[in-house]
């Protein structure tokens, strides 16, 4: 909320303008849930994540078995995915047919963020290291990072770049069912959004089963 409606504007028809030239861009969904760190009560998404042109990323926590992975958000290592409907961007024509509901203050339509999720607990998080020392981290700024590189592998297999990926990834998708490629995550939440079957405001389509 504290971009002005220019500066989105300008940031909008970068993404576009990358989306044409091939580029994918990616962008984590927020690390404070459905407020976004915001202090009014209400619900809010992040941006870049919400602008229609990005791949938005949301975060998950994982376990030993797969199939149990939820939503990041409740843990012992704080923080949660965000994730809503945005209120300044419309429900773009690729998420008309995945099931996303209204924005939970207004009822009113909008683009859907996250479109995808993948690790980002940093109690399950990822280990790097800085000046010597070996940490483990977490948020969606690391899920961001990993979903790029995923695009880089996939932009390599098939000797095309991808720009904006996200008519294919929605192409299958349908309320409460992910598209093939995708590990549903249904369980969890994000303070004002529940996990559930198929797309959802908290992981989006799913983890990358890739």
């Amino acid at each position: 909320d504290q971009w002005t409606a220019q500066g989105r504007t300008a940031m909008d028809q970068a993404f576009a303008d990358a989306g044409a030239l091939g580029v994918t861009v990616t962008a984590a969904a927020g690390d404070d849930g459905s407020a976004d760190n915001e202090t009014d009560r209400r619900v809010h998404v992040d941006f870049p994540a919400a602008s229609p042109g990005v791949l938005g990323c949301g975060g998950t926590t994982l376990s030993v078995d797969p199939t149990s992975e939820t939503v990041w958000g409740g843990t012992a290592g704080g923080g949660a995915t965000g994730g809503g409907v945005s209120r300044t961007f419309p429900l773009p024509a690729y998420q008309s047919s995945a099931g996303v509901p209204g924005q939970a203050d207004t009822g009113r339509p909008g683009r859907g963020v996250p479109d995808v999720a993948a690790d980002a607990d940093p109690a399950t998080g990822y280990r790097i290291r800085v000046d010597g020392q070996e940490i483990v981290l977490g948020g969606t700024s690391a899920v961001a990072p990993l979903w790029a590189a995923l695009a880089c592998r996939l932009v390599q297999a098939l000797g095309d770049p991808l720009g904006a990926p996200h008519r294919a990834l929605y192409a299958a998708a349908r309320p409460g069912v992910a598209p093939p490629g995708f590990r549903d995550v249904t369980t969890g939440s994000n303070g004002a959004y529940d996990a559930g079957p198929g797309w959802d405001p908290c992981t989006g389509l799913g983890t990358p089963d890739g």
